[in-house]
């Protein structure tokens, strides 16, 4: 055996080769660690030559606009047009990552980077081969490539990824790199990120995924365009089944489930991202361009449901009618729900218009707070006789929507039938300096023309307001006329809370607690619009001259809706009224609020609720022992009115009898009557009400009517042939 290991020396002599192995191997340790020492060396000094990480690219994310429980309102593409939602390992379904893991990256968890077992290999299948069978990517070398934005499969191109996957694992953890990987990967078009994508294929965020969904998410990023489901459905579906297959493989899911993926369809399209509320959250967007997330009050499935409505109620009432609608928690004041317009994208309608910002005549929903400061001053009760007959005040004349009057009526009738001739006569008590005033203080301001003071006309709706105005003050009327400032920020409602703004609000009021209960006994017994599901809500309707404007607010113990209805472009539409078109709506939408209502509160103290017969003499009648035409003891007459011609009216002369003549009438006043034109007494039957004057011609001429009071009325027109 000996000789064996017993070999010639190049001299010669015979030596033990045994007894040389330690120095051989020894020797050979020495030169591998040389080598190892040199290649550390090389690749430590390639490490410090790398430029430093473009971490702050990868940074930029979508402006995303979420609601109160941070749900997705709105996203916004970045300044390259790509979808890329900001996203974390903890938003997404967790076999998602465990079939990413075990298609991807089975040792992530372990390595430093590079999985020398499977770069071994992969190598020694590319020298066996001469191709390449199996890659040895990690999910931090991908997600190095990612960073770098640049794909070079090249031996150079692999050894750059290495070195960049070993220095993101030097600077980041784990779960950072899986974070960075979730935002960045590639779906296909400008999708980037899990989240994007799963909103963009399957309309849903990705925190619960189907198996087959999960799949497809999983295998989308190797080959994203190749792949695209909208595009390339059969190579999709091939990738997604050989992801389902690596799963069960790896105990990731079973056969069964895998089964059942492999049947489900796949997604044939894009769908839209989600577009909640566009409105205010493109004006958040715009007032603070610096914030990546924005959090607004809005919930998100009332804002749904609600849009939806509003949508459904569009297509109903034709192309170029909009709506617009606000929704408000009035116990805290913050909106829950923000509807700008029935389609942001509509061209017809002007979709892109927020409404709820947009300035218009409210008609008669302003006629509550006339009533309420009328209660609250102590000159009158929702019992209170009033008026309702044809009456004027100066040169305005007012009259009913119906062109009828009822005669002598409550207040509580009044305001109901929303008559008026009432409103105004009440108006003209307080003063309109006061009721603007009163507004502004509610935190409300109402626009009047350049340099136009207020006038009785604004009772009927002529000042220009906000549905967030209007909104406001109704939620004023649900909290017993405590003023509540309306809030959309999350943020701000927070702090809102916290320091007490709440509380303070209580200071500034729109009317008394006692007048605005008065003012909420009477609303809510306005009866329900036909065919709308009835609820214990007070509501009133309004509609704007010329028919341009259709509104309806209304509250219960906990929400206030407003809803307009009308052509952004202001133009006139034939028919539209508040009853027809915004009170089904208003109704509709609390139904789908909740599906029970709050009840409204009950009286505060010092309520009276009485009949009229009971009340004080004071408040029997309105305007008792105030007005011109009445006498001591309450007995009112009827104003004295030109009843025709109307004033500032143009008419044809009439033929009659051979001769050119116009009728002229009169109502109310005591008899006898004189009648002028033009300040010159005129023949007629003092004792009728009617008489026929002939003019002289065409042209401007003014009418007069004295009664045997001394009480007169004018009125202006212009006569052509």
């Amino acid at each position: 055996m000996q000789r064996l290991f017993k070999l010639a020396s190049p001299d010669g002599k015979k030596q033990n080769w045994l007894a040389r192995i330690p120095r051989r191997l020894a020797a050979f340790v020495v030169l591998l660690a040389a080598f190892s020492f040199a290649g550390w060396g090389a690749f430590e000094l390639a490490m410090t030559r790398l430029s430093p990480l473009p971490l702050a690219a990868a940074a930029e994310v979508s402006v995303t606009v979420l609601d109160r429980n941070d749900r997705l309102l709105r996203a916004f593409t970045t300044k390259q047009g790509r979808w890329r939602l900001p996203v974390s390992h903890t938003d997404v379904d967790q076999r998602y990552l465990a079939m990413l893991l075990a298609f991807e990256d089975r040792r992530f968890w372990q390595h430093g980077g590079v999985d020398a077992l499977a770069l071994g290999r992969a190598a020694l299948q590319l020298i066996g081969n001469g191709r390449i069978i199996s890659g040895a990517s990690t999910l931090t070398m991908q997600t190095a490539r990612l960073l770098d934005q640049r794909h070079d499969r090249t031996l150079t191109g692999k050894l750059a990824q290495i070195l960049r996957a070993v220095q993101l694992e030097r600077r980041l953890s784990k779960k950072q790199i899986l974070d960075l990987y979730l935002r960045l990967a590639p779906f296909g078009g400008n999708i980037e990120g899990i989240r994007a994508a799963s909103l963009a294929y399957f309309g849903k965020e990705p925190a619960r995924l189907s198996i087959a969904q999960t799949a497809l998410l999983v295998a989308l990023p190797q080959s994203p365009e190749a792949r695209r489901p909208d595009r390339h459905p059969q190579n999709a579906r091939r990738a997604r089944d050989r992801v389902l297959a690596r799963a069960v493989s790896a105990a990731v899911i079973k056969p069964a489930e895998a089964e059942r993926g492999r049947a489900e369809a796949l997604p044939n399209r894009r769908q839209l991202f989600p577009m909640l509320a566009p409105h205010l959250a493109e004006a958040e967007v715009e007032a603070h361009p610096d914030r990546t997330t924005h959090r607004l009050t809005i919930e998100r499935s009332r804002q749904a449901v609600l849009q939806t409505l509003l949508t459904e109620r569009a297509d109903l009432m034709g192309e170029r009618l909009s709506a617009a609608l606000l929704a408000v928690d009035h116990t805290t004041g913050e909106i829950i729900a923000h509807v700008g317009s029935p389609g942001y994208l509509s061209g017809d309608r002007f979709g892109a218009i927020d409404m709820t910002a947009a300035v218009r005549s409210p008609g008669s929903t302003l006629k509550p707070i006339v009533y309420g400061l009328s209660f609250e001053r102590g000159l009158a009760h929702p019992e209170t006789l009033i008026e309702d007959r044809p009456a004027r005040f100066g040169v305005y004349r007012p009259e009913n929507f119906d062109n009828t009057y009822r005669g002598t009526v409550t207040i509580r009738e009044a305001l109901g039938a929303s008559l008026n001739v009432p409103a105004v006569r009440v108006l003209d008590q307080l003063g309109p300096d006061l009721f603007i005033g009163r507004l502004r203080r509610a935190g409300v301001k109402p626009m009047l023309p350049v340099a136009a003071k207020p006038s009785l006309a604004v009772a009927l709706g002529g000042l220009g307001l906000t549905l967030r105005d209007l909104a406001s003050l109704y939620v004023s009327l649900a909290q017993g006329g405590r003023y509540v400032s309306l809030v959309h920020r999350k943020v701000a409602a927070a702090q809102k809370v916290r320091s007490g703004e709440i509380a303070q609000d209580a200071g500034r009021t729109l009317l008394s607690p006692v007048a605005a209960w008065y003012i909420t006994d009477i609303l809510k017994d306005a009866p329900a619009p036909e065919n709308a599901r009835k609820g214990r809500i007070a509501y009133k309707t309004g509609t704007s001259y010329g028919h341009r404007d259709a509104f309806a607010v209304g509250y219960d113990g906990r929400y206030t809706v407003a809803v307009w209805v009308g052509r952004p472009d202001g133009a006139s539409t034939p028919g539209l009224i508040g009853r027809t078109a915004a009170a089904p709506i208003l109704f509709d939408a609390f139904a789908r609020l909740a599906a029970k209502r709050t009840p409204l509160s009950n009286p505060p103290p010092g309520t009276m609720r009485v009949s009229g017969a009971e009340l004080p003499p004071n408040l029997k009648r309105f305007g008792r022992m105030t007005s011109a035409n009445q006498r001591p003891g309450g007995f009112q007459k009827s104003p004295l009115l030109i009843a025709f011609p109307p004033d500032r009216s143009e008419l044809e002369l009439i033929e009659g009898a051979g001769h050119d003549v116009m009728p002229l009438k009169a109502e109310g006043g005591a008899l006898p009557l004189t009648w002028l034109v033009d300040g010159r007494p005129i023949p007629s039957e003092p004792h009728r009400r009617q008489t026929l004057w002939q003019p002289g011609g065409p042209g401007f001429t003014q009418l007069s009517v004295v009664d045997a009071e001394g009480r007169v009325d004018r009125v202006t027109v212009r006569l052509r042939q």
